[in-house]
């Protein structure tokens, strides 16, 4: 049985992943701050293992990576997904708390994530696995107002480029999907939040969560000698190419 731990797994693609993976029987790790909301995804399957930790926190990242590793005997796949969107404004509007959580989650928390997988397919055997990091499309063409989640899913592109440089010794593959206006409740939430600033704009393009999670299904599924290095998958209407 393949074998994945999926970070961020309590709410939206995280969870639509988590939800797919479970039910084409994998060995599913589920990571996320709240043990309930896991306890929900888990519910009904015997190849679930929940994973109640907060990505920012080192000991507990590697805690519960440890953890699954000892369940399940190896990990095939991290996908490195937890984020968060906070509160947008001009960069001399944007409270410093902000920016250091959007620092603290987006960034360190996939530094973290990453670190931890790799290290457990590095030395486990065989040696090698694959890290999917979620990116965004906004690494490539941000929103106005949108700093903190920018620089921090940019930087996610140069992490993701230095873990496929490091892991070819190991068997260890590294790409990035760029999900681009996925129906979860926080792109939901933007939409109205969109619509109640501007009531005349048009409803912002967006297509099944589902989808999005059968794009990193494709990617977890291809043999070790293939990769995905980086992937875009959005809302066919969106405003992405010509956006800017």
């Amino acid at each position: 049985m393949k074998s994945i731990v999926i970070t961020g797994a309590s709410s939206g693609i995280g969870r639509a992943v988590a939800e797919l993976f479970l039910a084409e029987g994998w060995q599913v790790g589920l990571l996320a701050r709240r043990e309930a909301a896991l306890q929900e995804v888990a519910e009904g399957h015997e190849n679930a293992v929940v994973l109640p930790a907060d990505v920012t926190e080192p000991a507990a990242v590697d805690a519960a990576f440890n953890r699954f590793a000892m369940t399940s005997g190896r990990l095939d796949v991290l996908f490195n997904n937890a984020g968060i969107f906070t509160p947008g404004g001009s960069i001399d509007e944007i409270e410093l708390e902000h920016w250091f959580t959007s620092v603290n989650v987006n960034l360190n928390g996939m530094f973290l994530a990453a670190r931890a997988a790799f290290r457990q397919m590095r030395h486990q055997s065989p040696q090698g696995g694959r890290i999917i990091n979620n990116g965004s499309i906004a690494a490539h063409v941000p929103r106005p107002n949108s700093a903190p989640y920018a620089a921090t899913k940019s930087a996610i592109t140069g992490l993701t480029r230095s873990l496929s440089l490091d892991g070819r010794p190991y068997d260890i593959a590294c790409g990035q999907i760029d999900i681009g206006n996925a129906r979860t409740p926080m792109v939901e939430d933007l939409g109205y939040r969109m619509l109640q600033d501007n009531p005349e704009a048009e409803p912002m393009q967006s297509f099944a969560v589902e989808d999005a999670a059968r794009s990193v299904l494709h990617m977890a599924q291809l043999p070790p000698e293939a990769n995905v290095q980086f992937m875009t998958v959005m809302a066919t209407k969106m405003p992405y190419i010509g956006r800017g």
